[in-house]
């Protein structure tokens, strides 16, 4: 009764609101964004909880929850920063992001201190920062973390009739704790408002045009920004390429990623049966996939230590297709297991209690942004006949991958989240100062509703720059890359004319900058130290395959992407 008799408030709301409304959403590009605001961050000392050390310095950057009203919500980012080593040579501050969406380049200012990124680190401040959503940036949250993180937990390459079910249902409870936790402002985690919170953090470093490297999903909100800002752009590397045609996003993209998925999980199985002699898991890419489904349908009846089922074993595996550095690890794991030795297994695949609430954080704004991003199917039966039909030809990650996505079947629209702000703030009614609250919610509702009205639900940007209007950039793709196949750096370059496109051959590991390549690194310390840019499309010759036995680096643990 009482949300009914804020009827007569919403109308009255929703004609004062017709004479203002504004002429941009918050996902359209239709409008021009606002000046980013004139002030500098002012940096200091890091929290603690950001676990930097003092040669970090940490700001705040402040920018509007939503950019059509750039007066109202404010919400803060975290940024992070260590100046250029030789001041002589500064060429100005470089931001990084290495995708997700999700994910934060807060750790990005101690990468200067690796002997490949040493030279760059000469001539630019390290920038980092943690997107809308993410960590302390506004962070966002669908799910108890401890809920999130339970375990051991399934995964099935060919799901029944049943586990279907369970997971749709687990899909729609999750979207409706996206809606409960963040209400109205849950469509304004997006990409088109990461590309705006970008500029605004150009802006307030005081440089007039952005150096930015972006890995995979960076590579997407990265070509946005080209697109809204492309007077904005002073040099950019785009790292393991998203496919930025609207038709592909996300739903597409994901269904691609899956048969990419497949094949890098073909390369980690034949690499396996090569060295058959040390593992002894099969001379046979068949064989190796036999002894992985024995360990998982061992798993999945006992489950290792309580908590390591066949979905921890899965999701420990898929980091398989996203670097090379991590075969030996895996292959050693899963032998060990099925011959005796758990150990290896249980160190790599069990889950870290005190990672919960940053995973849970890290999977909540992924979702959001994939979700609010573009339209997705409603219709279960949809996305049951394309993953059913993907499954036949690439099973390895094919539903797994679905039920991550599936909550965006359920999601609302934006009138929905701020309804869903509204029965919030009438559940508080009772308490001091709700009348105010009210106002502000059923406002808020209003306006909401309005700019629907007025502009209806808008698709994926579509990027692209004219000729000449953007600075070259340069593109570098791995040619087996699972994460972001290859044809997503194809289609981007198209799109950007002028760009360069530069591919490691033979190789699918995610994130190919300043990794194992020389030949890369080359092109892109060239491109940021001197602005050179090679050919329209350039070729090197693959990384070395790893070695038995042979362990990865922490840098290479630290994977851009999903």
């Amino acid at each position: 009764m009482r949300a009914l008799a804020l009827y007569g408030t919403i109308g009255s709301l929703l004609v004062t609101a017709l004479a203002t409304a504004p002429a941009g959403g918050a996902t359209g590009a239709a409008a021009a964004p606002p000046a980013p605001v004139p002030h500098r961050i002012e940096f200091g000392r890091c929290a603690a909880v950001e676990h930097l050390p003092s040669t970090v310095e940490c700001g705040r950057l402040t920018v509007p929850l939503d950019y059509a009203r750039p007066d109202g919500k404010k919400i803060h980012l975290t940024v992070s920063r260590i100046r250029a080593t030789a001041r002589g040579e500064r060429q100005g501050a470089l931001v990084f992001n290495p995708g997700g969406p999700g994910a934060s380049s807060m750790e990005f200012p101690l990468y200067g201190g690796l002997p490949k990124w040493r030279k760059v680190a000469r001539a630019y401040d390290f920038v980092g920062y943690a997107p809308r959503g993410v960590g302390r940036s506004a962070p966002l949250s669908c799910q108890n973390p401890k809920e999130f993180a339970k375990a051991p937990t399934d995964s099935r390459m060919h799901p029944d009739a049943a586990f279907k079910r369970q997971k749709r249902a687990e899909a729609r409870e999750y979207a409706r704790g996206c809606v409960r936790r963040a209400g109205a402002d849950l469509p304004y985690y997006n990409s088109v408002n990461n590309a705006r919170d970008l500029d605004m953090l150009r802006a307030a470093l005081g440089e007039k045009k952005l150096t930015f490297m972006g890995a995979s999903y960076g590579t997407y909100f990265g070509a946005v920004y080209a697109t809204l800002f492309p007077g904005h752009v002073r040099r950019m590397i785009f790292d393991s390429v998203v496919n930025p045609a609207p038709r592909k996003i996300w739903y597409q993209n994901n269904l691609d990623q899956d048969v990419a998925f497949e094949r890098r999980w073909g390369d980690w199985l034949g690499w396996v049966a090569r060295h058959h002699a040390h593992y002894h898991l099969g001379t046979t890419k068949k064989a190796v996939q036999q002894a992985y489904n024995k360990a998982a349908g061992k798993l999945r009846r006992t489950p290792l230590n309580g908590k390591i089922g066949a979905g921890q074993l899965q999701s420990a595996f898929l980091k398989t297709g996203y670097n090379d550095a991590f075969w030996p690890m895996r292959a050693e794991a899963l032998a060990g297991y099925l011959h005796g030795n758990p150990k290896p297994l249980i160190a790599q695949a069990l889950p870290r209690d005190t990672g919960a609430a940053a995973d849970e954080n890290s999977n909540a704004v992924y979702t959001a942004v994939e979700c609010n991003d573009a339209p997705w199917p409603h219709d279960w039966r949809t996305w049951n006949r394309d993953n059913t039909e993907i499954a036949r030809i690439a099973p390895f990650e094919t539903w797994d991958n679905a039920w991550m996505n599936l909550p965006c079947a359920y999601w609302p629209d934006r009138p929905a989240s701020a309804a869903a702000e509204l029965d919030d703030a009438v559940r508080r009614a009772d308490r001091p100062a709700a009348g105010r609250d009210l106002a502000d919610v059923a406002g808020h509702v209003a306006r909401t509703r309005i700019d629907d009205v007025l502009h209806g639900r808008r698709g994926p940007l579509d990027v692209h720059t004219e000729p000449g209007a953007l600075p070259p950039v340069l593109l570098l793709a791995a040619e087996r890359d699972a994460a972001t196949p290859y044809r997503g750096a194809l289609e981007l370059q198209r799109r950007l004319p002028g760009s360069s496109l530069v591919t490691e051959n033979g190789a699918g590991t995610h994130g190919v900058a300043f990794n194992d390549n020389a030949c890369v690194t080359k092109y892109a310390e060239a491109y940021l130290l001197h602005g050179k840019i090679p050919a329209h499309k350039v070729y090197c010759a693959p990384r070395a395959e790893p070695l038995p036995g042979q362990q990865a680096t922490r840098a290479q643990h630290a994977l851009p992407g999903k």
